[in-house]
């Protein structure tokens, strides 16, 4: 299936986006797309200051020559703008005054901010995107931050999706960079389903799996032409994005794109990370560097002789419900936050000691073929290190501002983060924590402290 099949068929499965166009001058075809879309329907423009100069005002223009009637633009002059909570009150309460639909015009947090505040009004939307940042363009949900945490809120996917590689080719490095780390998280996430889906805790969908990954190398395969603002690795980049929002938007999750790696990406949300200067650091900067760290735990994972794991031994040794909440009352001490999300979402994955036993019987027996596919699947460390400093992204925790030691301290809490399996907990599970840890941040270690 070509990739002009492989949008097609995304197309028809996907549950709310109904049209794309990608490629040079797509912009232009924004006006025929909103009519065909939204009949007889008044258009507004959302955007902020840099992206209405980068691609608003052209679209405003295009929406105009094809006698679309319009509402003023909305455009949000903050210069720290990000997916918080209160900027979705602010486009909600702008958009409630009339009908009118929007046309966001942006990457994530624009994308993010209008998906939302139109979901809540029952309405549909469309953007224009700005740059190769991010896989949400077609993904179903919106992550946002509420009261300190970041949440992904169920909201319905773009209706129309127009996407230029001209125009994000000229976007800032930073957000191509962010987006280009945001796509090879999915290497490592993929790993990460394999084993869930092997050990009975989350089947595969073979169409979501096939429908991001058949062409995945290849949109990572230009970092340096992606970094260079070469309109064809840009577009090649924004295609593995599109696709992987589409694999999550055919089955209503975030399982094909989001494995460990965005669990650390979470936590330090949670922790409101920035840099010196105020600024947050990007969703895709923190992924980054999360597909570092569970690139190495996957490959600690290979490393190992699963056939000699003493399962009595695991097993007597793990925690009841009770002695694992103790735990994490502990290691969350004096984080509010991350203890209520770390109590619901570990609670919501717990399993007994025979369960346990049944899981590890169980990962003995196929761990052979398992781990011959993850070891075809994943690229080497070395690698990804390779890739992420060619296309301009961090490739060391203290480029984002997380130190070794606070990376270490991270490491507490990752097991508790998420109620998806993935490769932290099997680390958990085998309790091997301490020993990858030691591996990393010992001496001679990739981190040594």
């Amino acid at each position: 299936m070509d990739n002009n099949e492989l949008v097609a068929e995304a197309i028809r499965k996907a549950s709310d986006t109904k049209a794309l166009e990608i490629g040079k001058e797509a912009t232009e075809k924004t006006g025929g797309m909103f009519k065909a879309l939204f009949p007889d329907k008044k258009a507004v423009v959302i955007a902020d200051k840099n992206t209405w100069e980068a691609a608003g005002k052209t679209v405003f223009e295009v929406l105009e020559k094809e006698g679309i009637d319009q509402r003023e633009p909305y455009i949000i002059e903050d210069d720290d703008l990000y997916a918080e909570w209160s900027y979705i009150e602010k486009l909600e309460a702008f958009l409630a005054q009339d009908e009118a639909i929007a046309v966001a015009v942006g990457s994530g947090v624009i994308n993010d901010l209008t998906k939302l505040a139109s979901d809540h009004l029952g309405r549909r939307y469309m953007i224009v995107g700005t740059a190769a940042s991010m896989d949400g363009y077609t993904a179903f949900g919106a992550s946002i931050t509420k009261d300190g945490n970041k949440q992904t809120f169920s909201c319905r996917a773009p209706y129309g999706i127009i996407f230029d590689p001209k125009i994000a080719a000229k976007a800032p490095k930073d957000l191509a960079a962010s987006g280009y780390a945001d796509l090879i998280a999915k290497v490592p996430a993929a790993a990460d389903w394999m084993i869930a889906d092997a050990l009975g805790e989350e089947k595969i969908d073979e169409f979501a799996f096939n429908l991001l990954h058949s062409d995945l190398m290849d949109a990572l395969s230009c970092p340096s032409e992606v970094l260079a603002g070469d309109v064809q690795a840009t577009e090649k980049l924004a295609n593995g994005l599109i696709m992987s929002g589409f694999a999550m938007q055919a089955i209503q999750s975030s399982r094909p794109a989001s494995g460990t790696e965005h669990q650390f990406s979470h936590c330090w949300d949670m922790e409101g990370l920035s840099y010196p200067s105020g600024k947050h650091v990007s969703h895709g900067f923190k992924v980054g560097i999360g597909t570092l760290v569970s690139n190495l735990e996957l490959e600690f994972l290979l490393s190992k002789d699963m056939a000699s794991v003493d399962v009595d031994k695991v097993v007597a040794s793990w925690k009841s419900w009770e002695d694992m909440e103790a735990e994490i009352r502990r290691v969350c001490e004096g984080k509010p936050g991350h203890l209520s999300r770390c109590l619901t979402e570990t609670k919501a994955k717990y399993i007994g000691k025979e369960e346990l036993r049944a899981q590890l019987s169980k990962l003995k027996d196929c761990w052979e073929d398992l781990s011959e596919k993850i070891r075809r699947t994943i690229l080497p460390t070395e690698e990804v290190y390779r890739r992420l400093k060619a296309v301009g992204a961090p490739y060391e925790p203290e480029m984002i501002c997380v130190s070794r030691k606070h990376l270490k301290e991270t490491f507490s809490f990752i097991p508790f983060m998420r109620s998806r399996f993935t490769n932290i907990d099997l680390l958990y599970r085998l309790g091997w924590i301490e020993e990858f840890t030691q591996t990393i941040f010992g001496k001679g270690g990739r981190w040594e402290i």
